[in-house]
């Protein structure tokens, strides 16, 4: 399998980990509109730098609802794609939608049958996504780079890359020995890490564009 495949392919298998953001965002404000929540995280707490500690863009409807809706996710895209095996996942002219649940046989996830263990997986990634996205927004507040109604916090980076960083690495520590904790995605892993700007604003941008954004970024 090509470099680009392999980027593909570690982009389709983290899926669910890459759209929990967006999941968190229908959450957090769809939920509200109900008369339940938000909540945010930090309960309101204010640190000694006199800036909130997450703020209320960070909330348990959010983590939860984007969490479990990522493991709605995988158990679709599990429930629509072949299932293959470890050994020819790589090979030239493999299909980049591997099934996700791919060498997981003896994986902690693998309970509950496919669907369970889909669950189970996708959970665990969008909620790694959603735990690295917070240790940005922790940073963003320690540096005083907070977002005020629609304006930008001005920090591109520190909104994308420690929930792509996040949920690669968790991935790597924790999903063995599943195709998602496979060497061979490791240098793709770095390419989507350094392209996960340009997707999150992309992402973004259409969540913006069909109302489920109330700005741009």
């Amino acid at each position: 399998m090509d470099f680009l495949s392999l980027c593909l392919l570690t982009l389709w298998l983290y899926l669910p980990g890459f759209l929990a953001n967006t999941f968190a965002m229908m959450w957090g404000k769809w939920l509200p509109k109900t008369g339940y929540g938000p909540w945010p995280i930090d309960g309101g707490r204010v640190l000694s730098d006199g800036n909130r500690m997450l703020g209320d863009g960070k909330t348990w409807n959010g983590l939860i609802g984007g969490s479990l809706t990522s493991g709605l996710l995988c158990v679709i895209i599990a429930s629509t794609v072949s299932t293959g095996e470890m050994g020819t996942v790589f090979d030239d002219g493999a299909t980049v939608f591997a099934h996700p649940l791919t060498g997981a046989e003896t994986a902690w996830f693998n309970v509950g049958g496919t669907a369970g263990a889909a669950f189970i997986l996708g959970s665990f990634l969008g909620f790694a996504c959603l735990v690295g996205d917070s240790t940005g927004s922790f940073f963003k507040r320690r540096r005083g780079l907070k977002r005020e109604g629609d304006i930008s916090s001005k920090a591109p980076l520190l909104d994308t890359l420690p929930f792509a960083i996040m949920v690669f690495l968790l991935g790597q520590l924790f999903l063995g020995p599943s195709v998602l904790a496979a060497e061979e995605l490791r240098m793709p892993m770095l390419a989507l890490v350094a392209i996960t700007p340009v997707l999150h604003r992309s992402f973004n941008l259409i969540g913006y564009k069909i109302g489920w954004k109330d700005v741009p970024y």
